[in-house]
């Protein structure tokens, strides 16, 4: 009677190991199909981007062409330049106006995107050393100008850049479903001036709106939403409506299925220029979903405007560029600890002999940076002749060039 209870135990536990063993067999076949589909998925993610990457318009640039400041270097950050174009003919290097100029910072440590948009009539120092709006370098010398341009007067260290046509932009709404925004009624009345003739440049139909409310956008409309900027706050509002029409789309299209992404890939690559080789752009790719969208600003933080700077025309000055600058990074680059280069200094000093705008005092930068600084347009609406014009001309080589071509398109 014992022997077959012994035996039977003995069959029980052989069952049981016999059980466990195929439940061992299971989990090793589920973990390596696993392993497997996570492989193919990458294998397959690099070989779409790589399929996709010749459709960039490639700009080439020399990285002994940039020039970066002495001492500047950002640890735990990358930089780059974002430039909105207004190209006709789908050309994006010089002689294209930038109406967006953003700076954007991603911060690997605490995986946060942020940005700052430079206000495209500052006055600052060009890549030859004379004074122009801020769009005047791309325009004049194309992406390499205007990231020296950036990394010179803002102690970066930017050595890569995208450009997008505005056309892109519209049809990366229309392809995301159209994006909802809150419109003013003075915004909603100058978008229903331009929308036409957005919708024009862009092939499509124009829609207008009902007045003020909240809308899901199309393409036209978003465009010149975000272009918009005769209305009160002038380009200070404007470059506002920018990072907002952004920050829509970053979280549309972090939520698009990969068939839409596609069909984006294909229609907007093309109409896209960018120095990134394809190795970075598979490093951003993979790393994209890790990071979040942060917090935006508008450069310089203090300014006046009213001022006519030679055949430039109307500036934006920095109240201290230096100042500006130092909050820039505070901003920019929260974890980091670094007063501005003398190269900035220099520029600083320079701006206020040219324009004779002095920095107050009493000032308090950090204050001012915590308030919406895009709000205060101090003399938009005056007539040039109540603007001082500035005569002197000490500091500066004298080889200002006409900036006439570089101040936007319909929504000017």
């Amino acid at each position: 009677m014992a022997k077959k209870r012994n035996q039977r135990n003995l069959k029980a536990v052989q069952a049981a190991k016999a059980r466990k063993k195929r439940r061992n067999r299971r989990r090793r076949r589920a973990i390596v199909l696993a392993i497997e589909v996570i492989i193919l998925l990458a294998l397959s993610a690099t070989a779409f981007v790589m399929a996709k990457y010749d459709k960039f318009q490639r700009g080439e640039i020399n990285s002994d062409d940039i020039k970066i400041n002495s001492g500047v270097k950002k640890e735990g950050y990358t930089t780059v330049a974002l430039f909105g174009g207004d190209s006709r003919e789908g050309e994006l290097e010089a002689g294209t106006r930038t109406d967006t100029i953003i700076v954007v910072a991603l911060d690997h440590k605490e995986g946060v995107i942020r940005m700052a948009s430079i206000y495209r009539d500052t006055l600052l120092q060009q890549d030859d050393n004379t004074y122009n709006k801020a769009n005047h370098a791309y325009f004049s010398g194309g992406p390499k100008a205007a990231i020296n341009m950036l990394n010179k007067n803002l102690d970066l260290d930017i050595q890569d850049y995208a450009t997008v046509d505005f056309k892109a932009m519209s049809d990366v709404v229309d392809m995301l479903g159209g994006i909802k925004i809150q419109v003013t009624d003075p915004e909603a009345k100058m978008l229903n001036k331009y929308v036409g003739e957005t919708a024009k440049a862009s092939k499509k139909k124009a829609h207008k709106l009902n007045g003020g409310g909240v809308y899901t956008l199309d393409g036209p409309q978003a465009v010149t939403y975000a272009r918009l900027r005769k209305l009160e706050g002038g380009d200070y509002k404007r470059t506002e409506r920018q990072r907002l029409v952004i920050k829509k789309l970053y979280e549309k299209g972090i939520k698009a299925d990969i068939g839409t992404l596609n069909k984006i890939v294909d229609k907007i690559f093309p109409q896209v220029s960018t120095s990134f080789s394809l190795k970075e752009v598979l490093s951003l790719a993979a790393s994209a979903s890790s990071y979040k969208l942060g917090d935006s600003q508008g450069f310089p933080f203090e300014k006046t405007d009213g001022i006519i700077y030679r055949t430039a025309g109307d500036v934006v000055v920095p109240l201290g560029l230096a100042e500006n600058v130092e909050e820039l990074h505070k901003f920019l680059y929260p974890n980091e600890t670094k007063t501005v280069s003398s190269t900035v200094q220099m520029i600083s000093t320079e701006i206020s002999n040219l324009t004779n705008v002095v920095r107050p005092a009493n000032m308090n930068t950090e204050e001012e940076t915590n308030t919406d600084n895009n709000s205060n347009s101090n003399n938009n609406n005056n007539n040039n002749s109540n603007k001082p014009v500035i005569t002197n001309s000490t500091s500066d080589s004298g080889n200002s060039k006409s900036n006439n071509n570089t101040t936007g398109g319909g929504t000017e």
